[in-house]
């Protein structure tokens, strides 16, 4: 059967995480967590929360990383399910192995994303977030690779995880696996070693949740990151599919 490298490319604060969860739950799939984050934070020097051990789980070469992604895999694996935060594809990372994946990308409207990071990390730009580099690589794909690359909202997923799931499978080419709505609460070997920092949620979860709207309160400033990342959340959205497309 023909190999399936995912690339899903998402940004913090999304169900990023959770759709590793139903990806991981298909008994044809392996997932990796975030392979460029030691990468980003070696080459950037931010402190995010346990970087040190971060830096110190993963390799920090983008060229072992890229290696990694691209070659073999147990037997049995037809689907490899890439999680991927669109802000570590740094401007020094090669681009040419990234032919061999197939891409997609996950987003979430800005202030939700913006009021969850804020208990986590502090945000200071849309970059931050990730959508300006989302759209970047969204039309680079488009361009030098001739994919035409499925966009999700995270909004959509939770609203209809079967229907979305099976119409994003369909564009990349695999068939939906009903093992992909639920899963086995608890943590994961496969989890980044940043898990205790990130992931209390969707560690106590056994599924998809049901959409709950929320009311967003944000200070000045991130509703000032906010309307800096709307343009490229807006162009993005407008590509997405949705159940039965």
């Amino acid at each position: 059967m023909t190999l399936a490298r995912i690339a899903m490319w998402s940004g913090p604060r999304n169900i990023s995480t959770a759709l590793m969860r139903a990806f991981e739950n298909r008994p044809d799939c392996a997932v990796v967590d975030e392979p460029l984050y030691a990468h980003y934070l070696d080459a950037t020097g931010l402190e995010h929360p346990m970087a040190a051990e971060v830096k110190a789980s993963q390799p920090t070469r983008w060229q072992d990383v890229a290696a990694a992604l691209t070659g073999p895999l147990p037997p049995g694996i037809t689907v490899h399910y890439q999680k991927h935060m669109s802000h570590h594809l740094l401007p020094d990372v090669g681009r040419g192995w990234l032919g061999e994946l197939r891409h997609a990308f996950l987003i979430r409207d800005p202030r939700a994303m913006l009021a969850s990071y804020q208990a986590k990390h502090a945000a200071t730009s849309a970059r931050d977030l990730g959508l300006p580099q989302q759209v970047e690589l969204y039309e680079w794909v488009a361009k030098e690779l001739g994919q035409d690359a499925p966009v999700v909202d995270a909004r959509d997923v939770l609203m209809d995880p079967r229907g979305v799931l099976d119409a994003l499978c369909e564009r990349l080419g695999i068939a939906f696996d009903a093992a992909m709505l639920s899963w086995p609460p608890g943590p994961r070997d496969s989890d980044g070693v940043w898990a205790p920092h990130w992931y209390d949620a969707v560690e106590r979860s056994s599924g998809w949740q049901p959409y709950t709207p929320r009311e967003v309160e944000l200070t000045p400033e991130l509703e000032a990151i906010a309307r800096e990342a709307q343009p490229y959340y807006e162009r993005l959205f407008a590509e997405r599919i949705t159940a039965g497309g």
